[in-house]
């Protein structure tokens, strides 16, 4: 479960140039829950990303995962707990390294470390049963380093990485943001199937109005640091993306054409 309880996150406090990122933002998350997160730029979606993956600390208030209250963990501590995947596909993982010295950097994340060999045969044999899943023909490519790869194939090696570490919540910030249209819809097909195989509370950040419809069991819609929409599955089915922008606006943000337009990526409803 994920717990975010009166969070107020202001950037540069104090100076000319502070920002009120979050303001007084409680939220609930059960475990397994899938949950998408749109809002207007400005938003604070975000800062609710960097909150809870241990970017950013908040300025006041309580973040708990699995009952622990984390606040004050820094987000290499939260490793274990929180996987992240970026807008950037190459952010995600390291370029230089293979394909195989990636996936057992996941499998260690957040792990003591020991004195043992990171490879394995059955570690290997893992790696190509999650490879073979995405139909790109990794798995006969682990020792091929990273940066060879393309956008769509880096990001999906991200999240199978995300899968093997375990973790009780997975942040995705804005992960088809960089895709092209057939590749998002690749990715997006496969984050359906990982999120289900994984079990965990899952946030997905999106400016697309039909993926924050038809992807997960809840919606929520973020307006100036806080939640002014909290759409459960029936209703989120009996919305559509016109409703979403008269919520939108009617909080009195401008809605952009990355918004109004999306990247028309097809998505099953």
């Amino acid at each position: 479960m994920l717990e975010l309880d009166g969070i107020n996150l202001i950037y540069n406090r104090g100076r000319v140039d502070e920002v009120v990122a979050l303001r007084g933002l409680s939220l609930t998350v059960h475990t397994g829950q899938f949950v998408t997160v749109i809002g207007s730029n400005g938003a604070g979606k975000s800062s609710v990303v960097r909150t809870v993956s241990g970017a950013a600390r908040p300025t006041s208030g309580r973040v708990r995962i699995g009952g622990r209250d984390v606040t004050g963990w820094p987000d290499y501590r939260r490793a274990g707990l929180v996987a992240r995947v970026f807008d950037d596909p190459r952010a995600g993982s390291a370029p230089e390294l293979s394909i195989e010295d990636n996936l057992a950097l996941a499998m260690s994340r957040g792990r003591r470390r020991t004195l043992r060999f990171a490879l394995s045969a059955k570690r290997r044999a893992r790696m190509r049963e999650r490879l073979a899943r995405l139909g790109l023909g990794l798995e006969n490519r682990l020792a091929d380093r990273v940066e060879l790869l393309s956008a769509g194939q880096r990001q999906s090696l991200t999240m199978v990485m995300a899968g093997l570490s375990a973790p009780e919540v997975l942040l995705l910030d804005e992960h088809l943001a960089a895709l092209d249209p057939a590749t998002a819809a690749k990715v997006l097909a496969l984050t359906e199937e990982l999120v289900r195989d994984m079990g965990c509370t899952t946030l997905m950040i999106t400016h697309n109005m039909d993926h924050a419809l038809a992807m997960g069991e809840r919606l929520l819609v973020l307006s100036r640091g806080t939640v002014i929409a909290d759409l459960d599955a029936a209703t989120k089915e009996a919305t559509s993306p016109s409703g979403l922008v008269d919520l939108i606006s009617g909080a009195g943000d401008a809605v952009s054409d990355r918004l109004l337009l999306g990247d028309r990526t097809e998505v099953g409803r």
